[in-house]
């Protein structure tokens, strides 16, 4: 998975060489840095107490809080409100926000918003967790610091009007703080156990509450991290996210992150892997299934097959190669954010296949 040689990572490599090196301002947010603090060492009282005193049925019950905060990220705030890749119906809509409230990652705007600006502007100053500053920057590092002018100049060239107009999330970023985090996200889950099966609320708080958002924060930044420095690059070897299986497992399948960088607006996030690596796809499909889902949209084989042989690093095997593609120059300009970026081009919207369509 991490094992590239020196022509897989070439492109990126004399990317990095050839960027002039820049002294970045730390204007530091003590706050944030106090309440991440805080939230480590307490996560890990909270895996202490699960290993000697907490009862099995608290144990699973972080751990089925941890994948439903999981796909509340995955299938609500990343591929439903960032990428626009699927629709979904009020009772979908009102299930993710519940189930994104427990990732406790702040409310689905705020992840959205910012999520486009990374897609749009990836790995350059105005990205908000840029990958170039280093691993720890873009694991939570970011978090920590304010950001570069760039950030907020180009955030403001964003449309976030369909986010706008969606009662549901903006209920949710209203009441985040004073309601969602603090009750659904942290006093109910704390009293469940304590109230249902007699567990200490000690045990209850820092189990299924603190190790839960410990856990869930940074199984999710592995994304920003992990994935834009290791694996392979078959999709575009000129970008730096890549493909790590490792990653798709955790975070319910979200480590196919070249593919994702490529065709941000696909349902799936990635072209390979059963539900067992990509839970969330699984989720969705059993939604769309149901009729909450509608509208989900993915990449034809033709249109991937063409960018693997255009941009690929040569590590998907192909049957074919498809001859006159050539242009293996990446710009940032060519990003888009996701399904209506206005930089989308004909040819993408021709090629994309849509699942159970409806209209509105």
């Amino acid at each position: 998975m991490s094992g590239h040689t020196i022509t897989e990572t070439q492109t990126v490599q004399s990317t990095k060489e050839s960027l002039p090196k820049r002294q970045y301002k730390w204007n530091f947010i003590w706050r944030n840095i106090i309440l991440y603090l805080i939230m480590h060492f307490t996560g890990f009282y909270g895996l202490y107490l699960a290993l000697v005193s907490a009862q099995w049925k608290t144990i699973f019950y972080c751990w089925f809080l941890l994948v439903i905060a999981l796909q509340g990220v995955t299938a609500g705030s990343h591929r439903l409100w960032a990428h626009k890749t699927y629709k979904a119906k009020l009772p979908l809509k009102l299930i993710l926000v519940v189930f994104q409230t427990l990732s406790l990652q702040n409310h689905a705007y705020d992840w959205a918003t910012y999520h486009r600006v990374h897609h749009k502007y990836v790995d350059t100053d105005a990205d908000p967790h840029n990958s170039r500053r280093g691993l720890f920057f873009s694991h939570m590092g970011w978090l920590f610091v304010h950001p570069q002018p760039e950030v907020e100049e180009k955030y403001k060239s964003i449309d976030f009007s369909d986010l706008h107009a969606d009662k549901v999330l903006m209920f949710q970023k209203k009441y985040y703080h004073t309601f969602f985090a603090p009750v659904v996200g942290m006093l109910i889950p704390s009293a469940i156990p304590w109230y249902f099966w007699g567990e200490s609320f000690e045990n209850s708080f820092f189990i299924a509450t603190m190790l839960r958002y410990c856990l869930c924060t940074n199984i999710t930044f592995l994304v920003n991290s992990i994935a834009h420095i290791y694996g392979t690059r078959p999709y575009d070897k000129t970008m730096y996210p890549t493909e790590v299986p490792i990653v798709s497992v955790l975070t319910g399948g979200e480590g196919w992150h070249n593919y994702h960088h490529v065709f941000p607006w696909d349902y799936k996030t990635g072209e390979f892997g059963k539900y067992r690596s990509n839970l969330t796809t699984g989720f969705l499909d059993l939604m769309a299934a149901i009729g909450w889902a509608y509208d989900l949209k993915t990449a034809s084989e033709d249109m991937i097959m063409k960018r693997v042989n255009r941009t690929g690093d040569g590590t998907r095997k192909i049957d074919q190669l498809i001859h006159g593609l050539n242009d293996d120059h990446h710009h940032e300009d060519d990003q888009v954010w996701g399904w209506g970026d206005k930089d989308m081009t004909e040819e993408d919207f021709s090629y994309v296949k849509v699942y159970n369509r409806k209209s509105d």
